[in-house]
């Protein structure tokens, strides 16, 4: 109950006293799992154009070389809220989010502008291929501020692994240990959390640094594939 998002590998390895194999056993009995649910939030329209992969066999060698754009949801009270984050690849620090109660793109081209006017432009943007990073306004907005598009492609989760990283660890880190009942509450709980993810959370990735570091060019040594 301590830690609510370690699965039967990492319960074992923290007891030190029991196997995978009696972990798994034990909390089946007890129905106890370690979930990370993802909601088809990703739909794409096929009215809209798409755009080819550019980050196979790249590397990253910079801040505001590539963001990256995803959106998950959250459950309140039984119904979903969405949230879109823009992230810099190279240093993983969250530029900028938003939350929405709907599903329009909206929401997605103001969290992109505001993160433009904060932190300049990149050059190069990567998102799935979801109707809302392929409506004409949100690709209109790339093409403005002359940013190379790049969408994963289909059925490749992998492609835009970094973000869903970073949902992964919001879920399990933040909101999954705290009762959040309104928007409000949600919005000043993840405010809280991506503070402490750039500027406090040490990431394996970066040898153990923060990403403000990384992103403001305190530590040049990272070298991203």
């Amino acid at each position: 109950m301590e830690y609510p998002f370690y699965g039967y590998r990492k319960i074992a390895k923290q007891t030190k006293k029991y196997t995978e194999s009696q972990v798994r056993r034990v909390m089946k009995q007890m129905n106890l799992k370690a979930i990370y649910p993802k909601k088809n939030i990703s739909k794409s329209n096929r009215n809209h154009v798409k755009y080819p992969y550019l980050l196979k066999n790249k590397q990253i060698l910079f801040s505001n070389q590539v963001w990256s754009s995803d959106i998950t949801y959250v459950k309140i009270n039984g119904h979903f809220v969405f949230v879109v984050a823009i992230l810099d690849v190279y240093s993983r620090k969250v530029l900028n989010w938003r939350i929405s109660n709907t599903l329009d793109a909206f929401f997605c081209v103001e969290a992109l502008e505001e993160a433009i006017n904060l932190f300049g432009v990149p050059a190069i943007f990567n998102t799935d291929q979801g109707s809302q990073f392929t409506s004409k306004i949100f690709i209109n907005t790339l093409l403005e501020n002359k940013i190379q598009i790049s969408m994963d492609s289909k059925g490749r989760a992998y492609d835009n692994i970094y973000i869903e990283r970073l949902w992964r660890s919001l879920k399990y880190e933040n909101i999954y240990l705290n009762c959040y009942e309104s928007i409000k509450e949600l919005e000043e709980g993840i405010k809280r959390y991506f503070e402490f993810y750039n500027t406090e959370r040490f990431h394996q990735s970066l040898d153990y640094n923060v990403p403000d570091d990384y992103y403001y060019g305190v530590f040049k040594n990272a070298v991203i594939a």
